[in-house]
């Protein structure tokens, strides 16, 4: 059973394409070209709420988690602190981006 990787390998002649002369010039004017399009989701209201809010609610939850021991009573350490200010500053720029706040 033999498969294409277990052959020898056989140098391959590549065949230069011919050089041609100059190309001749068009028979008809160019044709008009369309004006610049803008890009499709430049500034799409929906996509940017959409996104803002699954953003936000992403930022409240890692938050509402850092949050929920310190109810239980126990006291915060350094982590609990930086992942409660991750989520409000996540919170924060998510709504800034989305339009939400200024």
């Amino acid at each position: 059973m033999g498969s294409s990787l277990s052959r020898t390998l056989e140098p391959m002649k590549v065949v230069e394409p011919p050089v041609a002369a100059s190309p001749a010039p068009p028979d008809a004017p160019e044709a008009p070209t369309s004006p610049a399009q803008e890009p499709l989701f430049n500034n799409c209201l929906s996509c940017r709420v959409l996104s803002g809010s699954g953003l936000i609610g992403a930022g409240l939850y890692v938050y509402w988690v850092a949050r929920k021991p310190m109810k239980l009573g126990y006291a915060p350490g350094p982590g609990t602190i930086t992942q409660m200010v991750i989520g409000i500053s996540e919170s924060r720029d998510a709504a800034s981006w989305a339009g939400v706040v200024g």
